[in-house]
């Protein structure tokens, strides 16, 4: 009877979520050829290519697909006998931007519960600067935030991946002539709404606030129903909203930061964290 390497195949599950090589070994705490090699020998003992490899792309073969559930159950079972013989109780309190939480959030929490289901998160969604605060008053274990171009990132702080802000709206939403434009922004402070007003100020172009939110919801909402036209990030945009920005001569917006702020030290929350930030670049 094959026995199967716990390790690779865990590997193999992250790869798999992760369609990077690299993602999965920052989620492992290893190297990109140290993943590949499990996967190798991973391969090689089942007699079967569970990947489709090309210079760009990493995807799943037919016969990883079909592994691929089986794997994920295999994992669940090793975590679940452990767990019967552990009294360990891990919590992780995460905040994480509102301008990084996309629509695939519920699919990554799905994932993480799956990857480690010991593990309770407390998730908090809210605006970077409020979150570096809660994450100074040890209220959060660990924060994933944006910093735009003319803010320096601190000191600990672990960069993720870099997104651009785009103005959004309604594919045939149009401003009316000779009037300002109307714009639906999140409530001061945010760095993207001072990001996207000193672009219109720069640019000489005249801008009202038509809708104030309190959260990317709301302004995508505003955006959605044709009031305004919103600088978002695409990932946080509702599905129907698109990029207007050379359609209305509008100034391009810059790309923001995405880093996070750790004190995690438990080996297993580290790389289910690691599983997240890598979701989130990915997604």
């Amino acid at each position: 009877m094959k026995v199967l390497d716990l390790d690779a195949v865990r590997a193999f599950v992250l790869v798999a979520d992760l369609a990077s090589f690299t993602r999965a070994a920052d989620a492992l705490s290893t190297t990109q050829s140290a993943v590949s090699l499990k996967l190798k020998r991973l391969e090689a003992h089942l007699g079967r290519q569970l990947l489709d490899r090309t210079p760009r792309l990493v995807r799943l073969s037919a016969e990883g697909n079909a592994f691929l559930e089986a794997a994920r159950d295999l994992l669940q079972a090793h975590e679940r006998a452990l767990g019967s013989l552990s009294v360990e109780h891990r919590k992780l309190a995460l905040g994480l931007s509102e301008h990084v939480a996309g629509a695939n959030l519920p699919e990554l929490l799905g994932r993480l519960k799956a990857h480690d289901p010991g593990l309770v998160i407390e998730l908090h969604l809210g605006m970077s600067a409020a979150l570096l605060d809660q994450f100074d008053e040890r209220r959060l274990d660990a924060v994933i935030v944006r910093y735009e171009p003319d803010e320096a990132p601190r000191d600990d702080a672990q960069p993720l991946f870099t997104e651009p802000i785009a103005w959004l709206a309604t594919p045939d939403w149009m401003p009316r002539l000779n009037e300002p434009l109307p714009l639906a922004l999140l409530a001061a402070p945010c760095s993207v709404r001072r990001a996207a007003l000193r672009a219109l100020d720069d640019a000489g172009i005249a801008w009202h606030e038509a809708f104030i939110g309190g959260g990317v919801a709301a302004v995508g909402a505003a955006a959605t129903a044709g009031i305004a036209v919103s600088p978002l990030a695409r990932r946080v945009a509702p599905r129907g909203l698109v990029d207007v920005g050379s359609r209305l001569g509008l100034p391009a917006l810059p790309e923001s930061r995405v880093t996070m702020h750790s004190r995690v030290r438990d080996r297993r929350t580290l790389e289910t964290l690691r599983l997240l930030a890598g979701g989130l670049e990915s997604g």
